[in-house]
């Protein structure tokens, strides 16, 4: 498009804008089908088997997604044989790319010893030791094999001390399959726990609340950053507000730190200096395979100890199996130290930073919002203190985005979520922050201030 063209398209009305966005989105989307026909085929294929070809909601992509054949390192390669620098990071979870050696190991070491034995094994007790030396507020922990269940364990744990049945969450937040808080909607297909739902970052609103049920909340749950709303952090004034308000009401705080406990060496919650009274945790500290776990005060916990009369019971076939254990001493005792944790995460602040900057530079309506390793990139102006504003985002630019970064040879979530491993390097870095500048070049003057 000529410099005139570009002009033009910026003066005119946002209907024009948006017949724009149509046609670049139809033709973006003409370019990945003919690119992608044996993925198309696949999908077709596995339709018939699956509902939409899909078992799980947040990888869909329209028009259809792309199947993949392998990871290693920081690359994935789909069916169709294109190569790609895989910034998603598995929504966080691949936080060590793709068949690193050392959880190579450890996935033998855990085959090696019997897959399920049915009884207690060597490695639970060094990752439930490891787990409480790295997290402050943790005094004793319990696995489960997600974050949705340690979640909801944790839940039980504050319904159990408390002796209430309410549970405050916050608008956007996520916390797993059955746990998720949309904001302005609700979702049928959540667990029927007795919630209320406040806005995020409103102090204000969160006093009057407490003040009028006192006695009433078992436990305030809270992402220190919403992840699945778009990687809004929570300021630290608000965390502190939760902090208190759950301390003078008797109720317990829970922090979910299934995503940003990668954040720093202690989490999100040694960076603002508070200590919950439960933690969840999962995702990448089982260096990928399926895990979750809970945890916090000693008074709490307890009343999952099995040699105590009538306490509280907690079942799983697979909480401690062998190859999750052995991947996360692995994890926290040879992969994931103080150091490496620092450059990840100022790797980061690097390419949020310039990402941003290329925003005001092309005087454009988008911002990259997030912390350390994890962001996402909204096409509004930021920065994003909600999930309401995440929402205005709009949605056609967001799979514009995407189609043109697949097209690029750069893997990220369709919403326009990012989440680095420790493997991408700053040739990496160099190379998203070209294909974003592309986009802008190419596209910006549908999104221009």
């Amino acid at each position: 498009m000529s410099d005139s063209a570009k002009s033009r398209a910026s003066e005119t009305s946002s209907n024009y804008r948006d017949n724009s966005l149509e046609a670049a989105l139809s033709a973006a989307r003409r370019a990945f089908a003919e690119a992608n026909p044996k993925s198309r085929d696949h999908n077709q294929m596995a339709a018939t088997v699956l509902p939409g070809g899909n078992t799980r909601t947040v990888i869909y992509t329209p028009p259809f997604p792309l199947t993949i054949a392998k990871g290693e390192n920081a690359y994935l390669w789909d069916i169709d044989g294109h190569r790609y620098v895989d910034f998603l990071g598995e929504y966080t979870a691949g936080l060590f790319g793709h068949s690193h050696p050392v959880l190579r190991k450890a996935i033998a070491r855990g085959v090696e010893r019997g897959l399920s034995l049915g009884g207690h094994n060597t490695d639970e007790a060094e990752l439930a030791r490891l787990i409480v030396q790295r997290f402050k507020s943790i005094e004793l922990v319990r696995f489960t094999n997600s974050g949705t269940e340690a979640n909801m364990m944790a839940i039980t744990a504050a319904v159990g001390f408390t002796g209430r049945t309410k549970l405050v969450v916050f608008e956007g937040a996520y916390h797993g399959s059955v746990l998720r808080y949309p904001a302005g909607d609700k979702l049928s297909s959540n667990a029927p726990y007795d919630t209320e739902i406040l806005p995020y970052n409103d102090v204000g609103t969160l006093e009057r609340y407490f003040a009028e049920h006192p006695g009433q909340v078992a436990g305030a749950l809270i992402e220190p950053m919403m992840g699945s709303a778009g990687c809004v952090p929570a300021t630290p004034q608000f965390l502190q507000a939760v902090r208190d308000v759950t301390r003078r009401d008797g109720a317990l705080l829970i922090f979910d730190e299934v995503q940003t406990s990668r954040l720093a060496p202690g989490g999100l919650q040694s960076v603002h200096g508070i200590d919950p009274d439960l933690t969840t945790v999962g995702k990448y500290l089982a260096g990928g395979v399926s895990f979750g776990a809970f945890g916090g005060a000693k008074a709490i916990m307890e009343q999952f100890d099995p040699r105590r009369k009538g306490g509280l019971s907690h079942a799983g076939t697979f909480n401690n199996n062998s190859i999750t254990m052995s991947c996360g001493v692995a994890v926290l005792s040879e992969l994931f130290d103080d150091r490496a944790c620092a450059e990840l995460n100022q790797r980061g602040d690097r390419l949020r930073k310039r990402i941003n900057g290329l925003a005001a530079e092309h005087r454009v309506r988008m911002t990259a919002s997030g912390l350390g390793s994890i962001m996402n990139i909204h096409f509004v102006d930021g920065p994003i203190s909600d999930a309401w504003q995440a929402k205005r985002s709009s949605s056609d630019l967001r799979e514009l985005l995407w189609l043109h970064m697949v097209q690029s040879g750069f893997w990220i979530a369709q919403r326009g979520m990012m989440s680095l491993s420790v493997l991408i390097e700053d040739e990496h870095v160099d190379g998203i922050a070209e294909a974003i500048r592309g986009f802008i070049q190419r596209y910006g003057h549908l999104f221009a201030r």
